[in-house]
């Protein structure tokens, strides 16, 4: 492929002039103005609308442009060199009739002395200069070599760290509460996790000989608590004893499952690091703290269930208006009744709920053959979904979502950190000021002096960092709240009136009977449409 291109000749019988070369193999058409720019260049007088009607003829033609003989002009070129330093672009010009071509020593020399000492191509340059030439034609005569950028380290697991498994539901309509596969078993040596290397990279360089460094990659580190070591080559961690391996907050824990009949006068309360298997029931008024799971095969009545992983009650928790169950995860029970509950980072999936105050930071799914939830009041920051809300006899039931109380407390905590180090900042700064002000003016200080404003000032900084970070996690804090308006009320059967559904600032009142609905925010209102 060449562009068309141009060379000053001799024209007869007595001038000289411009000679039009047309385009081969798909080039492009030669551009007036880079014509125009090289005859300025060579001081060469030209009327640009007789060079416009010749160039446009597209046709191997003559135009003069001068009287006389036709002026020597040697072969001359253009570089381009790109913004990032990694390509060097010629394009020549041929020298006039009588005039005398470059050759390739020049060429090189000329790049030299431009510092263009790095990816000369060669092959293409000298291609050049060994043929008749390719004029007004882009020729890469430098090339840097791009950096590879390498990629972060990863850490693979290999264990179930998808804590969100919904049970099953039975042919018959009732659910599967027993055969949930909601604990990881380890065993000991069994490998828990690995790191995958980071890999940093190749530098590149540019036609100038700079280096290009990739760009900067993370590494991994393997978090873990006890029961846990390290491979030798830290790449990897095991597990030291027979137990069950949880991930929390990106920190691999393996605990021992603490194993017990029932939580009676022949227990006491149980308050055990890892998880908690109780094949019968929790007496009213124990406790059970579990720093992993607690798996119930019977019932709890009266009792408190406190767990940093998942509840699993197989035949339900009565409460007795005093029962509490508060997980860092998921609750799952038979039916919840007279007790309050607390699902932090999780769901909550009953077959009933009733007189009840019932929290989720994610969902409430409540089904099975009854699907009822009635009286209480009912918190979930993305949906609750029920056959049956409120009751004929009017039972005052709320049911709210698009609300993360955990997400809200820490939201407004962080506000009120952020006002306190504001107010720091706007009380150091007078300080500071004045002090530049007077060792402007020449006062002297004491070392006692220096050393307070010294200290004012790393403070002050310090409060400025906090405050950049409290600034990033408030906002994150909104993006999640912000999701939550999406939030919604689903309802497979009826709901009955007096039921009060609230979706994030909004609320209203249901007057009559609906039935196969749900409730989304509209508008900013709460509006009923077919499920």
């Amino acid at each position: 492929m060449e562009n068309g291109y141009f060379q000053l000749i001799n024209v007869a019988p007595s001038g000289f002039g411009i000679k039009f070369f047309p385009p081969k193999d798909g080039g492009e058409p030669l551009q007036i103005a880079e014509l125009t720019e090289w005859l300025e260049f060579q001081r060469i007088p030209y009327d640009i609308k007789v060079l416009n009607q010749f160039l446009a003829s597209g046709r191997e033609i003559a135009c003069q442009v001068g009287i006389g003989g036709c002026p020597a002009v040697r072969e001359t070129y253009k570089l381009t060199v790109s913004p990032d330093g990694m390509q060097a672009v010629v394009r020549f010009y041929p020298p006039s009739e009588n005039g005398v071509r470059m050759n390739l020593n020049e060429l090189m020399t000329d790049l030299k002395y431009k510092n263009i000492v790095s990816g000369i191509q060669m092959q293409e340059v000298q291609g050049h200069f060994q043929t008749a030439g390719k004029y007004c034609t882009d020729i890469v005569v430098a090339k840097g070599k791009e950096p590879r950028h390498g990629t972060d380290a990863k850490i693979q697991y290999f264990f179930n760290t998808d804590l969100k498994i919904q049970p099953t539901m039975r042919e018959d309509g009732s659910v599967d509460y027993f055969h949930l596969n909601m604990i990881n078993p380890c065993h000991v040596g069994d490998v828990l996790a690995k790191i995958i290397p980071e890999d940093v990279g190749e530098e590149g360089v540019t036609i100038f000989g700079s280096r290009v460094k990739p760009r900067e990659v993370k590494r991994a580190v393997l978090k873990y608590g006890h029961h846990v070591e390290l491979t030798p080559d830290k790449l990897a961690i095991k597990s030291l004893v027979e137990g069950h391996v949880m991930l929390v907050e990106d920190k691999v824990f393996v605990s021992d499952v603490y194993t017990v009949e029932n939580v009676d006068l022949s227990t006491g309360n149980i308050d055990f690091s890892g998880s908690v298997q109780i094949n019968g029931n929790v007496s009213a008024n124990y406790v059970v703290r579990s720093g992993g799971n607690v798996v119930i095969n019977g019932v709890v009545e009266g009792a408190h269930i406190y767990a940093q992983g998942n509840i699993v009650i197989a035949r339900g928790m009565n409460g007795m208006g005093k029962g509490t169950l508060d997980a860092g995860g998921n609750v799952i029970a038979k039916f919840i009744e007279g007790a309050t509950v607390s699902a932090e980072n999780g769901y909550v999936n009953t077959e009933s709920i009733m007189h009840s105050d019932v929290s989720a930071g994610d969902e409430i799914v409540v089904n099975g053959k009854k699907g009822l939830i009635t009286g209480g009041h009912i918190q979930a920051a993305r949906k609750v979904t029920a056959k049956t809300l409120g009751a004929e006899m009017g039972a005052h039931t709320i049911i709210e979502v698009g609300v993360n109380p955990a997400l809200k407390k820490e939201y407004i905590n962080i506000q009120k950190e952020m006002a306190e180090l504001t107010k720091n900042v706007r009380n150091a700064q007078p300080v500071l000021a004045n002090f530049t002000e007077k060792r402007a003016k020449g006062v002297n200080f004491t070392q006692e002096q220096m050393k307070y404003v010294k200290s004012v000032a790393a403070e002050l900084e310090q409060n400025k960092t906090q405050l950049i970070e409290l600034n990033a996690k408030m906002a994150e804090l909104e993006r999640q709240m912000d999701d939550q308006k999406k939030a919604s009320v689903e309802v497979t059967g009826e709901v009955y009136p007096g039921t009060t559904i609230v979706i994030g600032e909004s609320s209203m009142v249901v007057q009559s009977g609906f039935k196969f609905c749900k409730f989304e925010r509209v508008n900013g209102e709460v509006k009923m449409m077919p499920l």
